[in-house]
Parts: structure tokens; C-alpha cells; sequence
């Protein structure tokens, strides 16, 4: 590691060594300093850009240039007149400083726009071509390289510390609800400029009424030989593994004209190379963002789906994935656009995970458990959405979400405590779907007065069937050999059965209506008032029976014996109803550099529910919940911003319904019907800087939560056993957390250096519900901390090296707040990693990346893996049709990972079993 950061400190000084600096201040004719404007430097003899860069706040511009040639050095900005003069270099540096004045005629804009960066207003524009090097395959392989915009772990992309929500392709919806979608699929060599926008809006006509500093979008320029024609690639791929054989089909096919576009992609795989994993697939909704703040209520629908893992190549041991998805766009008018997908999505998997548990509480039993999962999950989704813009001074907006889903999942596992021989099986199945309808129109009556009515309708319909076996060893009713037989008591089965089949059903159907009204009120070009009133309508059904299926095949329904709950049942029949009427109002002013919006919004509650077709509990109440954002901006590429608001968390229908419901073979839970909801404080503060006069990116992040009356379990476990029965209720404690990021990204010419941090620090309670009728209640306080150091080179024509390295500690205190007893944990996990990519002689493409992870619990050493991953592809040419693959994953054929969890009922040393060494031969045709 040491050797090559000498080396490329070496690379830097050599690139530096023969250069002199050109350095001056532009203003405009009254002596101004004109901020983002445009300095380039052609070099007259190449005829090509050698330097570029962009004035700061004060005019300054700075360029690095080689001794002794000529350039012709040109100067621009968006009304001004382009400024072009030649200059002979020597061996000092250069001082000169320019003065712009106003042209409406935008002399030198196509000069402007073939620079590699470029900035109009809110919006950054990059010149794709300026930063490959022909390695690229993908928009992501693009993405990676440009100046403030980042990747995230979870393939999110991030400009200036925030997720971009939305990416368009020449102005068209591409596949609304997940950015993965275009820039893992969209080919590289389409790509002609990306157009990141800033405080972005979709509704123009609340731009001059919103703060959207928190909004980023991504547009997406097609070259011009990709406009109306197909262009895409088909990917094809065969090979081996220890296990099985591998395959990979994987069409992608684009369609581009000014009045209507065509997207499919299609996907088949055992590679773990997934285009989109089950996760992606529940969090694509496709739907319209709300285009005012919340307003303070947290209510979600139930969520009752079955225990389903996200599988990817580093926690699963088998994937298999089928994907079929179109998207399109059609604007029949220049008043209307249509657009829309379909998709239907595979995911088939299988993990194993091995456990050591170590249980906080002394009096329950420590588990070794080994186990086993196949799962499948087969959805089905679509989306219409239709945007009718009669006028300036209209807009009307309708989509329509829909989601289908099939799902099972079956699991054999061993525990070292309830039978360590004896294998369990659990096996769940559901078929939910969801449907979602927005609806918004956005009318402005006059100069002074913008109407805004948005309305969101929801159904929701869940039905999870679970089952578990467990062999019975000793079926003598008056005998508890068996691990599970003191269960059997508390649960009320018959125990002279060979095996233990516990077999529930659920059904949970939702329906909720959120609507409001916005009304902005223009009372100056500094300040607006914003009136806001809506509800939100929420009905919630839960029925569900547990039982016991017997030898000869009957179902016994038990009688429950639950330790400290009186009457338990073992079904459920709950309606949960919630109605939230309310009213606000926002003042937003401009002064100076900073923006003040100060609001409240007054709520009017009544949450009641039904079980067995009794009311058990009502709840009726009036809020308050004040809010405060305040934004300084400092210049156009610096600002700050703090927001502080109270809000109300409701519970949703699994949490109050009473009924035994389980949630494996090992946790039972029992709802509370008269939890109360809770209240909660938050505040944060953010930081951003974009500078391009030094290439400087700063982005951090400080907030602080607090919530009272936190709904929370209560464990109780059976004497001498790894299983529990829960329930929940409202803390007496007040919940506390700080979270604090940040990350510092400056490039040196070639060199792109970045550092990042985080540090988190939360408060929390456990509380177990002793056989005495004891509550024990445990203070457990986690901090959290990181730093990740990278350093990569972004090279033309030279090989490119990237290296990173990530440091994260935990350190978690308990405190048993009875006997005051304390215990820590500490944990420490070093991860390394270098990336390297080449092209050679301008036909091969070289890759290879490789991670060590190393895991320490208490200064102990627990594991320590590594993955080695290589990739060959040659074409002919940058522009040829056919390229051959070779690819190796896991080369060194690591077979599992392990990782160290400190949670709040146990500590446990996890191993989990991962792809094996995967090889296979690949080859694409590119449209």
C-alpha cells in the first residue's frame, strides 16, 4: 500500500513538474466578479482543450499549463460576450485579469459546450466523451468519474451528498422509481452529455414558491446517431462453478425519437448478476413525489409480507434471476405525456448462515445454530402515468401503481438447544399486491395566488401462510425431553405427537386516502405565505388463526398459556381505523443570504380500534407540530441548510392486534391493543460546497433525534429456551440519537482524492419480562464510527488505479438498570480494497478488483476473508459491433464471510456462505 501511494505521489509531481500557472479575475464592465464562469485553454498546435476551469466567488480562475507553447484562451458566460486571446507560455507563471460585458447574442456557446464541464444556473453539464477512457460499459462506469458525483454502496447515485431522485433520458421518464435502472443498462457510448440539475422541481410553476436545495435529477443527452434508431446491447455468457453450471442472457434494447421512446430489458442469469434484486423491485413505485413538506403525521400501512432475505453475491451461496421489463413514452401534444412499464421479476436464492449466539440476559441458554434457505419471489409491476400541461398556468398530473407478487420461502435449520440432531423446517408462502393511484393539480389563478390539490389512494392485500415442523423425540405427554417440549406447554399443543407442525395463516387487507390542499400566497419576489389543510383516511384489517396440525392430519386449535398474558388467543379479527384532519400554515422569506421558513401545522386525531368486534380503545386528540427550515447560501456553490420539525408516529394494525401471531419457530409476538403513538423531535443541519475554481467537494451532515413514549418490545423467554414470546408497549424512556457524515473529495489534476467519515451515537432500552411478573429493563447505548480514505486516478489514455480503505468501529455499553450490572463490546472491521482498469492498444480491456475484510470483537481476532475478481474483453475497436469476455469472480474461491452483530437481546458471530469461484466466457453485440 505504501509503495503505491509513493508511486503516485511520484506520477503527480512528474505531471506538475513542467507546468506554470495562468491565473486572473473576471468581472463583468462595472467591475462585478462574474462566479462559474468559463475559462478554457486550447492548445493551437493539437487543437484540442488542454486546460479548463471555472471562476470562483470573487472571479479568480486559475489554469495549469505546459511551458513554452501557445494557447488560445477563451472565456465565457451565459449573456456575456465570449472573451477569445492568444498567449505564449515561458517558464513563470501568468497573471491577467478580464472584463466581460453583456451580449444577448450568446457569441461562443458551441465552443462552451464542447468543454468537459459546464455550468448554466442550477445546472452542471459534463461532456461524457471528456472522461472515458474505453473502459466504460455502462452510464454507471461514467458516472463514477465525474467530478461531484458519487456511487453509494447501495448503487444509488449521490451529486453533492444527495440521492439524485429521478433520471431521464432526452427528457423522458426512464423507468420512474430507481436510478439503478438507466445506469446499470444504459450503454456508455450513447451517452453525449449528463445534465445534472440542481434544486430541481417538477411542477415550474412552485419554483419561485419552494426551497428544492435538497432535489437533484439527472437528464441524460443521447449522441445523435442513437436518435431514431435502435441502439443497446445483447450480452450473452456460459461457464462453470464447483456447483453448477452458468449462464447469462441479457438483452437491452433502446428506441429514441422526439414523440415517443421504447425501453426493454430483459435478464437471465445464475451469475448473481442481478439488474434488479427483489429489494429494487418492492421500492420501484413509479410514483409522483409529494411537492410540499410532510406536514408532520407518520402513519404506515401494515406490512405482514413473509421474512424474505435480499440476496447478492456476498451473502448468498445460490442466485438466480429472470427479468422481463418495457418502459415508454408518448407525447402525442406538446400538452401531454404518457409514459409508463411493465415489468415482471424473478429472484430464486439460497443462503446458509451459521451462528454462535450469545444471549445478553445470563438465564437464557447460548445457541450454536446452523441454517438453511431456498427462496423465490416472483412479482409482477406497472405503472401509468399521464402529465397534462394545458397552459403555463395548468398542470395536471395522474399515475397509477400497481404490484403482484408470489413468494415462498422454506428453511431446514439446527439448533444446539432445541434438538441439535433434529433438523427444523419452516416453509411461508404469500400472494400480496398493492395498488397506488396519485392525482394532482397545480393551478395558478393569478400573479399572486398558486392552487395545489395532490391526493394519494392506496390498497393494500397481504396473505402470508407460515408452517413449521419440528420433530417430537419423546411423545410421552408427561415428559419435557425435548428442547421444544416446555414450548409445547406454554403454547398449548399436544405433545404426544412425532412431530411438532405449527401452522398459521394471516390476512392483512389496507386502505388509506391522503389528501391536501396547498394554496401559496405571493405577497412579494422576497416572501410567500403557504396555507396547507388535508387528511389522511387509514383503515386496517388483520385476521389470522394459529394451530396445530396433528399425526392423522386434523388441526387442533391450543389453549394458550402464556406467562403475563391474561386471555391469550390464538387468532386475530382486528380493524384499526385512523383519521387525521389538519390545517397549517408557512411563511417563507428571502433576506440577504439567508431563507427563513417558519410554519405549523394544527392536527386533529382519532385512532380507535376493534378486535373479536368489540372497541377496545379510542384515542382522540389535538396537536401542534411547529417546523423551521432556515437555508444560508453563502454563493451559488455553497450553502447551508437547518431543518427542525415535530412529528407524531403512529403504529399500523400488527402492532395492536392481541392474537398470537408467529414470527418463527423461535418468537411469538402479541400485540398491544392500547399503545399510544408516539412523539418525536428532530433537527439537522447540512453542509454543501461544490467548488470548481479548485475541484473541492464538501458535503456534512449533523442531526439529532429524539422520541418520547417509543413504542417498544418486551421479551419474555421460556426458562431454558432460545424461544420468546414478545409484546410491545409504550416507553417510559425517552429515545435519543446523533448522527453525524461528512466526506471531502478534491482532484489534483488526474488524481481524484477523497476522505469520509461518520460517527453515530444512540440510546436505547431493552426490556425483559421475568417469570416473577418483573420487568427487566437494560440501558444499551451504541456508538458507531468510520473512516474511509480513498485515492483513484482518472487517466485517458493510462492504465487507472483506484484505492480505498474503510475503518468501522462499534462500541456498545449495557447497563441493567436494577442491578447495575455493565457490560461492553467493542468490534472492529478493517476493509481494504485497490481497482484496476486498462486499456491496451486500444482493442483490450483489462479489469480487476480485490477486498480484504478483516473482523475484530474485543481486541480478538474472529475472520478474515478476501475477494479477488478479473476481467478480459477484447473488440476490435472502440466502435466495433462484437466483444469477447473472459470472467473470473472469486478467484481465490472464498467460501464464507464472517461478521460480528451486537443487537439489543444477543451478541452473535455470524458466518454466512457466498458465491463460490464463478468462470465464464462472454460475448456482446452492441446495436
Amino acid at each position: 500500500m505504501k509503495k503505491i501511494l509513493l508511486i503516485t505521489i511520484f506520477m503527480v509531481s512528474l505531471v506538475t513538474s513542467a507546468q506554470i500557472k495562468l491565473t486572473g479575475v473576471v468581472k463583468d464592465s462595472i467591475g462585478v466578479p462574474l462566479e462559474m464562469a468559463n475559462v478554457i485553454a486550447l492548445d493551437t498546435v493539437a487543437k484540442k482543450i488542454s486546460s479548463f476551469g471555472f471562476t470562483d466567488a470573487k472571479g479568480n480562475f486559475k489554469l495549469d499549463l505546459d511551458e513554452n507553447k501557445v494557447y488560445n484562451v477563451k472565456i465565457s458566460y451565459i449573456g456575456f460576450k465570449e472573451i477569445s486571446e492568444f498567449i505564449k507560455t515561458g517558464t513563470t507563471n501568468i497573471s491577467k485579469n478580464y472584463t466581460m460585458y453583456e451580449d444577448n447574442m450568446l457569441d461562443g456557446i458551441n465552443i462552451v459546450s464542447k468543454m468537459p464541464v459546464t455550468v448554466k444556473g442550477d445546472t452542471i453539464i459534463y461532456n461524457a466523451d471528456s472522461f472515458k477512457n474505453g473502459t466504460e460499459r455502462k452510464l454507471e462506469d461514467v458516472l463514477k468519474k465525474l467530478p461531484g458525483v458519487e456511487i453509494n454502496d447501495a448503487g444509488q447515485i449521490e451529486v453533492e451528498g444527495k440521492a439524485v431522485e429521478k433520471i431521464t433520458v432526452d427528457g423522458k421518464e426512464f423507468f420512474s422509481g430507481d436510478t439503478k435502472l438507466a445506469s446499470k443498462n444504459i450503454p456508455s457510448n450513447a451517452v453525449d452529455k449528463i445534465q445534472v440539475l440542481r434544486n430541481f422541481a417538477d411542477v415550474n410553476q412552485l419554483r419561485g414558491v419552494q426551497d428544492n436545495q435538497d432535489r437533484v435529477a439527472i437528464n441524460i443527452k443521447l449522441k445523435e446517431g442513437k436518435k431514431n434508431f435502435w441502439f443497446g446491447d445483447v450480452y450473452a455468457g456460459a461457464g462453470s462453478s464447483p456447483n453448477e453450471g452458468l449462464y447469462l442472457f441479457q438483452p437491452k434494447l433502446f428506441y429514441y425519437t422526439p414523440k415517443y421512446t421504447l425501453n426493454i430489458i430483459g435478464d437471465i442469469n445464475n451469475l448473481g448478476e442481478a439488474v434488479l434484486n427483489r429489494r429494487d423491485v418492492r421500492g420501484l413505485r413509479g410514483g409522483f413525489r409529494s411537492q410540499s413538506p410532510s406536514n408532520g403525521t407518520n402513519i404506515s400501512l401494515a406490512s405482514a409480507g413473509i421474512g424474505f432475505l435480499t440476496a447478492t453475491a456476498r451473502n448468498a451461496n445460490r442466485i438466480e434471476t429472470k427479468l422481463t421489463a418495457l418502459n415508454f413514452s408518448y407525447s402525442p401534444n406538446k400538452k401531454l405525456d404518457l409514459s409508463g412499464y411493465l415489468i415482471w421479476s424473478g429472484n430464486s436464492n439460497g443462503q446458509r448462515n451459521r451462528n454462535i449466539v450469545d444471549y445478553n440476559d445470563p438465564s437464557i441458554p447460548d445457541d450454536i445454530t446452523d441454517n438453511t434457505t431456498d427462496q423465490t419471489s416472483n412479482s409482477g409491476l406497472l405503472n401509468f402515468k399521464a402529465i397534462y400541461k394545458k397552459n403555463v398556468d395548468n398542470q395536471l398530473n395522474y399515475d397509477l401503481n400497481g404490484r403482484f407478487t408470489n413468494e415462498f420461502r422454506n428453511d431446514v435449520g439446527f439448533s444446539q438447544v432445541i434438538g441439535s440432531n433434529t433438523p427444523i423446517t419452516e416453509n411461508e408462502n404469500a400472494t400480496p399486491f398493492t395498488i397506488t393511484q396519485n392525482l394532482s393539480y397545480f393551478y395558478t389563478a393569478s400573479e399572486k395566488s398558486i392552487f395545489a390539490l395532490e391526493m394519494q389512494h392506496a390498497m393494500q392485500d397481504e396473505d402470508p401462510f407460515y408452517m413449521a415442523s419440528i420433530e417430537n423425540a419423546d411423545t410421552d405427554p408427561n415428559n419435557n425431553v425435548d428442547g421444544f417440549d416446555d414450548v409445547a406447554d406454554v403454547l398449548g399443543l399436544n405433545k404426544s405427537q412425532q412431530f411438532y407442525r405449527l401452522d398459521q395463516n394471516r390476512r392483512v387487507k389496507s386502505n388509506q386516502l391522503d389528501a391536501k390542499l396547498d394554496y401559496y400566497y405571493i405577497l412579494n419576489d422576497k416572501s410567500n405565505l403557504n396555507f396547507v389543510g388535508g387528511t389522511i383516511l387509514s383503515q386496517q384489517n388483520f385476521d389470522s388463526r394459529f394451530f396445530q396440525v396433528l399425526d392423522n392430519g386434523n388441526s387442533l386449535d391450543p389453549n394458550l398459556n402464556i406467562p403475563n398474558v391474561a386471555n391469550a388467543q390464538n387468532t386475530n379479527d382486528t380493524e384499526y381505523n385512523f383519521t387525521d384532519l389538519y390545517a397549517g400554515m408557512r411563511y417563507r422569506v428571502k433576506t440577504g443570504i439567508f431563507t427563513f421558513r417558519p410554519g405549523f401545522t394544527v392536527h386533529s386525531y382519532n385512532a380507535n380500534n376493534t378486535q373479536y368486534g368489540t372497541n377496545y380503545f379510542k384515542d382522540t386528540f389535538v396537536r401542534v407540530l411547529p417546523e423551521l427550515n432556515i437555508i444560508a447560501q453563502f454563493k451559488k456553490s455553497e450553502n447551508m441548510t437547518f431543518n427542525y420539525r415535530q412529528s407524531v408516529n403512529f403504529t399500523d394494525v400488527n402492532q395492536i392486534a392481541e392474537g398470537i401471531v408467529a414470527n418463527s419457530f423461535n418468537s411469538f409476538f402479541f400485540g398491544n391493543d392500547d399503545i399510544m403513538n408516539a412523539r418525536a423531535h428532530s433537527a439537522n443541519l447540512n453542509y454543501r460546497s461544490f467548488n470548481l475554481f479548485n475541484n473541492t467537494f464538501v458535503f456534512a451532515r449533523l442531526s439529532y433525534n429524539k422520541t418520547m413514549e417509543q413504542i417498544s418490545s418486551i421479551a419474555n423467554f421460556v426458562p431454558g429456551s432460545v424461544v420468546s414470546t414478545r409484546t410491545n408497549l409504550n416507553l417510559p424512556f425517552d429515545i435519543e440519537s446523533f448522527n453525524a457524515f461528512g466526506t471531502v473529495t478534491k482532484t489534483f489534476g488526474k488524481i481524484r482524492t477523497s476522505i469520509g467519515g461518520s460517527y453515530s451515537d444512540a440510546e436505547f432500552y431493552q426490556l425483559f419480562d421475568l417469570s416473577s411478573g418483573n420487568i427487566n429493563t437494560t440501558k444499551i447505548n451504541t456508538k458507531n464510527y468510520s473512516v474511509s480514505p480513498s485515492i483513484r486516478t482518472n487517466y485517458i489514455k493510462a492504465p487507472n488505479v483506484s484505492l480505498r480503505y474503510r475503518a468501522s468501529f462499534n462500541d456498545q455499553d449495557r447497563v441493567e438498570t436494577g442491578s447495575r450490572n455493565m457490560f461492553n463490546f467493542k468490534t472492529v472491521t478493517h476493509s481494504p480494497s485497490i481497482d484496476f482498469d486498462a486499456y491496451i492498444w486500444k482493442s483490450l480491456t483489462v479489469r480487476a478488483d480485490y477486498t480484504y475484510n478483516e473482523v475484530r470483537q474485543d481486541g480478538v481476532f474472529q475472520n478474515a476473508f478476501d475477494i479477488l475478481n478479473f476481467s478480459m474483453s477484447y473488440r476490435k475497436d472502440r466502435d466495433a459491433k462484437w466483444e469477447y469476455e473472459f470472467e473470473a469472480s472469486n478467484i481465490l474461491g472464498t467460501e464464507s464471510r464472517i461478521s460480528v452483530n451486537n443487537g439489543n437481546i444477543s451478541n452473535s458471530i455470524n458466518e454466512t456462505f457466498i458465491l463460490p469461484r464463478l468462470i465464464t466466457f462472454r460475448v456482446r453485440y452492441q446495436l
